[in-house]
Formats: structure tokens, C-alpha cells, sequence
């Protein structure tokens, strides 16, 4: 068989496919986000609106709104006991990012590369699980008069077997601040460990080589580079404190009196206690945008230090 009737065939270019434009999707792309937009709106923005329009007005809830401007927002800067509640809920704001993070930290940077990191920090973490109201219901048994704190005090022979936690304030609201610090500083000890996790372990051999070691370490070189997972921690803690009730209505509803109350627990007895829908709609106002405000500023403050 000769050479030429084995000759292969030219080699045949493929044809270009080209992608066909798709037709009016830049029209109906955004139809997809109505539903969403939908939802957000029926369920977020329409009831604030609501509020900040009854929070002008009396209303009990039955009869018609009546327009009173700014008497409710007047009513609540001059009431002591509103204002007793702001001043609680600032005691709850500096006990959370102080107490729960401090120690969530503490617990991370100590358990952090140790054999049993995880079993050590499992008994921290294991209260998170438990739900706020629980946290009320068990601490109650432990701070009431003669309860299992007052207990081993006097099991001990310590003073203060008979003392009553929850009865006066400022202290009642320190000692619900230690309750929920129970709660959450496990969950502030596994972001810390994510943090730490995140760390390249080059520049810290380097600082051993060079000498660092125990808090000269951890000063200067771990603790710089948890701040951004400190910055999450730290404003999860003050939008977390600025809302507190659970723990408080179920420990103390307020009490004795108004000495423990918050503005959460201030707006829900205003609202549905006592059914004065404009006070309380005024004091929900006021509580979300000092919520909104201060996650503002911090975020602000933070991300123009890092800078």
C-alpha cells in the first residue's frame, strides 16, 4: 500500500461557539430580590415604623393613637425610675465586656496548645447551650436567701451566709451580670481559640528565640493579633447587654421595686404591664438606636485604629 493513500487529513479548527447574550436578564435579575425585600419589610421595617409612630402618641392599645408629640420621650428623661433603668443597663454594658470577655480570654490563651485544650474549655462552653431563662432559674436557687451559694459560705464558715444577694441594688444587678458571665464566657473562649488559631506560628518561635515569653508574649505579640476577633467579641457583648432581659425578669422581674430593671425590662413592663403602648413604643425607640448607635461608633472606632 503506498505512502499516499495512508496521508491523514487535514486537521479541521473547531468553530468558535459564541455565547448568545441573555435577553432581558438585566430587567428580571432584581425580581428575584422582591420576595426577600418583601419579608424584610413586612417583618422589620413596617413595625418599626409603627413604633416610632406610636412612641408619639397615647395609645393603650384599644382605642385610637392620639397624637401627643414629644410628651412621651419627656415623661421618660424626667421619670428617676427610667432613668435608674438606663444607668442599669450601663452597669450591664460595662459588666459584659469586661467580665465574660476577660475571662473567655483567659480561658483561650491557658487552654490554647495544652493536650486537653478542648476537655478544659468544655465546661465553660456547655452553659452557652443552656437558654437565658434557665440561667435565671438556676442562679435564682443559688443567690436567694439560704440558697446553695449562702449554703457553702456557711459550710465553710465564710460571712455572708445569709446575705441577700438579690434584694438591693446596685448589687443584685453585679451579681446577675456574674450569672450570665457563667453563661457566656465559654462561647468568648472559643472565638478567642479561633483567633489564636489564626496566628502564624513563624513570628511567635521567632519571639521565643528572641526572649518573649508568659505576658511579655502575650502583650506583644498574641494580643495584637487577636484584636480583630476581640472587636467581634467585644460589640456581640454590648448589643448583647444593651438587650438583656430574660435573665432578668425571671432572677428578680425588676425588683425589689425598679432597682434592677433595664430598658428592655422598662419597655416590656411599660408596653404590656402596665398598657401604655406609647411610653413603652418611646423607650423601644430609644433602646434601638443607642444599640444602633454604639455598634456604630464602635465599628468606627475600631476599624479606624486598625488603619
Amino acid at each position: 500500500m503506498s505512502s499516499s493513500t495512508l496521508q491523514r487529513p487535514a486537521p479541521v479548527k473547531p468553530t468558535p461557539v459564541r455565547a448568545r447574550p441573555l435577553r432581558h436578564g438585566g430587567r428580571s435579575a432584581p425580581l428575584f430580590g422582591v420576595p426577600a425585600v418583601a419579608v424584610v419589610a413586612l417583618l422589620l421595617y413596617l413595625p418599626f415604623l409603627w413604633t416610632t409612630y406610636v412612641s408619639f402618641t397615647e395609645y393603650d392599645g384599644l382605642a385610637s393613637p392620639v397624637w401627643t408629640g414629644l410628651a412621651n420621650y419627656q415623661a421618660m428623661f424626667s421619670d428617676p425610675d427610667l432613668i435608674g433603668s438606663l444607668v442599669n443597663t450601663l452597669l450591664w454594658v460595662v459588666g459584659m465586656i469586661t467580665l465574660p470577655v476577660v475571662l473567655g480570654l483567659l480561658v483561650a490563651v491557658l487552654t490554647y496548645g495544652h493536650k486537653w485544650g478542648t476537655w478544659l474549655r468544655l465546661p465553660f462552653l456547655l452553659p452557652y447551650a443552656i437558654s437565658g431563662v434557665a440561667v435565671g432559674v438556676i442562679w435564682g436557687f443559688v443567690l436567694q436567701p439560704d440558697g446553695a451559694l449562702g449554703q457553702a459560705l456557711g459550710f465553710f464558715g465564710l460571712p455572708g451566709e445569709h446575705t441577700g444577694w438579690l434584694q438591693a441594688g446596685p448589687g443584685n444587678t453585679l451579681m446577675m451580670i456574674v450569672a450570665v458571665t457563667w453563661q457566656a464566657a465559654g462561647v468568648n473562649a472559643l472565638l478567642f481559640v479561633v483567633g489564636l488559631q489564626s496566628i502564624p506560628a513563624e513570628p511567635l518561635e521567632a519571639a521565643r528565640l528572641d526572649g518573649a515569653e508568659g505576658f511579655s508574649l502575650f502583650l506583644h505579640h498574641l494580643w495584637p493579633q487577636l484584636r480583630p476577633i476581640t472587636t467581634v467579641v467585644i460589640g456581640l457583648s454590648i448589643v448583647g447587654s444593651l438587650k438583656t432581659f430574660d435573665v432578668v425578669w425571671v432572677m428578680t422581674q425588676g425588683g425589689p421595686g425598679t432597682s434592677s430593671e433595664t430598658l428592655a425590662l422598662s419597655m416590656y413592663k411599660e408596653t404590656f404591664v402596665l398598657n401604655d403602648y406609647g411610653q413603652g413604643s418611646a423607650i423601644a425607640l430609644f433602646l434601638s438606636l443607642v444599640t444602633f448607635a454604639a455598634s456604630i461608633l464602635y465599628l468606627r472606632y475600631q476599624l479606624g485604629e486598625s488603619k
